[in-house]
């Protein structure tokens, strides 16, 4: 079946005219048929690629004839860069010649489009008198005879050129009431976001079907299946051949499809059948003669029936606004999407060129090795003995028939289901393949200095320059931790606007009127505490430490921001995660979230653990040299004050800067608590984000929150909880009790309670809109005396700071937690280490670009 929508038949004159969504579309006619007319009706500017616009634009002169060539091999390289970049394109130009017409269904076949036309064949009568109209036409009318005469002549040809449809409009009348539409394609499905339950190759094993479908909640009653509420069960294809009972196999799908309870892409081996069915000569091995003759039982009529099925499916479909992809065989990145012979080819076959190998078998080279798209594959085809994750593909074929085991992939849980073979119904030509280990794949490391983008599934691609891309490197390899513990660097954190108030720089009132002017209801205000980022990343055992990091010692790391080791001190290390470790144990959350692995966003106090050598080396510099030299300024000025002089202004400025200094030094010391043991390190743990097969993004913060809170219980010496308020931003009365919190908060002072509070949306991923900060931080105006000085209050000092520009850091911050969070994914869904590297050092590349470090 075509991979395109329902149409039109070629040749049918319609005043609808309804467009795939993606496509080449000819605008044909002579001239003055009013193709430009009906463009600039039908189609967005960016869309029409006129042949007159490109001779303006390579000559200056639009009727200039010995520009034409020119003009179109500029026109169709734009095409190609607009094709490729999957846009509509419309190209206006006469096209009334069959060699004009080859071009243009060669270049929608190089970039696996629809071709399709628009034919506007006007009587000449009301072309002639047009073209006498034009004062920018002074060729004769003779030629528009021609044009005519020749589109007339080869029209009922275009459909054997390659025009998927053709529409042709032979009146004004048509012309005005011409209606177009655009149609999505049937591999289209972005709107179906699951969740998914997705069924490897059958193959004929319906009792392993059945149990399978229990395992994932179906009720089953006969062939009558009741999916889990709001499930739907998706099939890569092969359900036929191999197995013991292909027939009943197709029954039980296909009456799911038919209900609306499933889905189905097809495979070779329904390919193969399809063909059979329609009379074809096939070899019927594999298991296809005993597959034909179950059909021959089941009588002419079922047999119509699973034809008509097969031939309804097409290539792969799309879905789950594109972060999802299913085909048998695969599907690169270029191909999805699309619509021709040769995606359909590879998404049965895969990457095959017609060759054999030494078994006799086609050679299928190993396009997930390469694959580099954001959406995640999930295919089939080539049996594995285990699902197989590599480059955000899943294989999800292990062999029913071969005695192996039926695998459902649950999406978006990323959990994977099976059940093993009742029998060996057949005889693998080769071994199932065995699944890499993720830590196998080698970083390239000339690979990812290369310029260019990382993809998300969150937020499209990020770029990033070779300049940042090796400070990363160069910054990792010398101070990093172990790679294979590093799964996840957290994101810088913009301030809130400037604050409109005489005498502060933050001030809660601006992130409130910020998320509500993006459209957020509520949000949630979280103490800051004065503390040191740090990542903990914990493995239940050593067991689980070497099977999903592939560490061969020690069970789990604790490392910086910026993925250095946060303890000088081995032995604390190993202290606080052993405490770690039992506290998670004994809040029950290893059975809770069933893992066997957690990674914890945290900060860790005192922080002085790691800022001692600012304090010392910076802030008490800066107080010990001003304590030498103000309250001695302000004790000789007022003694000169009592001798008469008139230093009244001097001396009330100095000791406005005694006092200043004097805030600057209570501010500073309230951080300088030491700890000489790691009995005296406390965590503060704020995002639980990930674990076994799960990325917690989709887990509100007050969720996260609720659930660290449990480890506060189990072990309050080393793990406290942190306040928060939960903000309804259409409520003034709301906003004011988290304000008078923050303000009691960052009057307080002290160690962990001083700085402020950070205001998130209470949803932790919100996928509209697309530049939605994910946290803003409010800090108090003491602990602000710290970051820019102990006089920074005065009114000419805010004046210059309210200056300060916030979108680097806002667009830093954004790209950096969308790289962060699709790292955990491709760590949660097995992908290889060099891939969860990418965005890690990615993260570090950014943070690479030089910003005020005091925002």
């Amino acid at each position: 079946m075509t991979d395109a929508p329902h149409l039109p038949s070629p040749l049918l004159a319609l005043p609808e005219l309804a467009l795939p969504e993606l496509a080449l579309v000819a605008l044909v006619g002579a001239s003055s048929a009013g193709k430009s007319t009906f463009a600039a009706r039908h189609f967005r500017p960016s869309e029409v690629l006129s042949s007159d616009a490109f001779r303006a634009l390579v000559s200056d002169d639009e009727s200039s004839l010995e520009a034409t060539a020119d003009a179109f091999e500029s026109l169709y390289f734009v095409a190609a860069k607009r094709l490729a970049r999957g846009r509509l394109t419309v190209i206006d130009a006469t096209s009334v010649r069959p060699d004009d017409r080859r071009r243009l269904v060669e270049l929608a076949r190089q970039h696996d489009v629809l071709p399709v036309a628009i034919v506007l064949d006007l009587p000449r009568s009301e072309l002639e008198a047009r073209h006498a109209a034009r004062t920018d036409r002074d060729f004769s009318p003779a030629v528009i005879g021609r044009q005519l005469a020749e589109l007339r002549r080869t029209f009922r040809g275009l459909g054997r050129e390659g025009f998927r449809h053709v529409w042709a409009l032979r009146s004004v009348a048509e012309v005005d009431a011409a209606r177009v539409t655009r149609t999505a394609l049937y591999t289209n499905k972005k709107h179906l976001s699951g969740p998914f339950d997705l069924i490897g190759d059958v193959h004929g094993c319906l009792a392993e079907l059945r149990d399978l479908l229990v395992r994932l909640s179906y009720a089953l009653d006969g062939e009558t299946v009741t999916p889990p509420p709001g499930r739907t069960a998706l099939f890569v294809g092969d359900l036929v051949d191999r197995g013991p009972d292909s027939v009943g196999v197709l029954r039980l799908v296909m009456g799911m499809v038919h209900a609306g309870t499933a889905l189905m892409v097809p495979g070779n081996h329904e390919e193969k059948l399809k063909r059979a069915l329609d009379g074809k000569a096939v070899n019927a091995l594999h298991g296809l003669d005993v597959t034909l003759a179950g059909l021959d039982a089941a009588g002419d009529a079922f047999k119509r029936e699973v034809r008509d099925f097969i031939d309804a499916l097409v290539s792969h479909l799309v879905l789950d606004g594109g972060r999802l992809v299913v085909a048998h065989a695969g599907l690169p990145e270029r191909y999805q999407g699309r619509s021709s012979g040769r995606v359909r080819s590879f998404a049965l076959y895969g990457d095959v060129d017609g060759s054999k190998d030494d078994l006799g078998l086609p050679v299928r080279r190993d396009w997930a090795a390469d694959y580099r798209g954001s959406a995640l594959v999930v295919y089939g085809h080539t049996p594995v003995a285990a699902p197989r994750g590599v480059n955000r593909t899943l294989n999800i074929d292990t062999g029913c028939a071969f005695g192996g085991s039926l695998t459902a992939l649950r999406y978006p849980e990323m959990e994977t289901v099976s059940v093993p073979a009742h029998a060996q119904y057949a005889v693998p030509a080769r071994p199932l393949q065995e699944a890499p280990a993720p830590a196998d794949a080698p970083f390239d490391l000339a690979d990812f200095l290369q310029a260019g983008r990382i993809d998300t599934r969150t937020f499209g691609g990020i770029s990033l320059r070779s300049g940042e891309r090796a400070a990363a490197v160069e910054t990792f390899s010398r101070f990093g931790v172990d790679p294979r513990w590093c799964l996840y660097l957290p994101p810088t954190m913009s301030p809130v606007e400037t604050s409109s108030q005489p005498d502060l720089l933050e001030h809660p009132a601006e992130a409130f009127a910020y998320y509500r002017a993006q459209g957020v209801g509520q949000v949630i205000c979280e103490e800051k505490h004065m503390g040191s980022r740090a990542l903990l990343v914990l493995a239940k055992s050593e067991q689980a430490a070497r099977e999903r990091f592939g560490v061969q010692q020690g069970t789990g790391s604790i490392y910086t921001r910026t993925g250095r080791p946060f303890f000088t001190d081995p032995a604390w290390e190993q202290d606080v995660l052993e405490r770690a470790r039992a506290a998670v144990s004994a809040a029950g959350l290893w059975d809770t979230l069933d893992t066997d692995w957690l990674v914890l966003d945290a900060e860790i106090l005192p922080w002085s653990l790691k800022a001692g050598e600012l304090l010392r080396g910076q802030y008490a510099a800066v107080g010990a040299a001003g304590n030498a030299a103000l309250p001695a300024a302000v004790a000789a000025l007022e003694g000169a004050a009592a001798r008469g002089l008139d230093v009244g202004p001097l001396l009330e400025r100095s000791r406005g800067r005694a006092a200043d200094l004097a805030a600057y030094r209570d501010a500073y010391r309230a951080y300088v608590r030491r700890a000489d043991s790691p009995a005296g390190v406390q965590l503060r743990p704020f995002h639980l984000l990930a674990s076994a097969g799960a990325v917690h993004s989709d887990r509100d913060h007050l969720w996260h929150l609720q659930t660290l809170s449990a480890l506060a219980e189990a072990d309050p010496a080393l793990f406290g909880a942190t306040d928060h308020r939960v903000v309804t931003l259409a409520d003034p009365a709301s906003e004011a009790q988290a304000t008078a919190w923050w303000t009691a908060l960052t009057a307080a002072g002290g160690e962990g309670t001083g700085e402020g509070m950070v205001v998130k949306p209470l949803v932790f991923l919100n996928p509209e809109p697309r530049l939605l900060q994910p946290a803003i931080k409010v800090r108090g105006r003491e602990y602000l005396r710290i970051i820019y000085g102990p006089e920074y209050t005065r009114p000419e000092h805010l004046a210059r700071l309210r200056a300060r520009s916030l979108n680097a850091k806002r667009s830093r911050a954004l790209r950096e937690f969308h790289l962060g969070l699709e790292g955990l994914a491709r760590f949660a869904e097995g992908a290889p280490h060099a891939r969860i590297h990418e965005c890690v050092l990615g993260v570090l590349a950014l943070e690479s670009e030089p910003i005020d470090a005091r925002l």
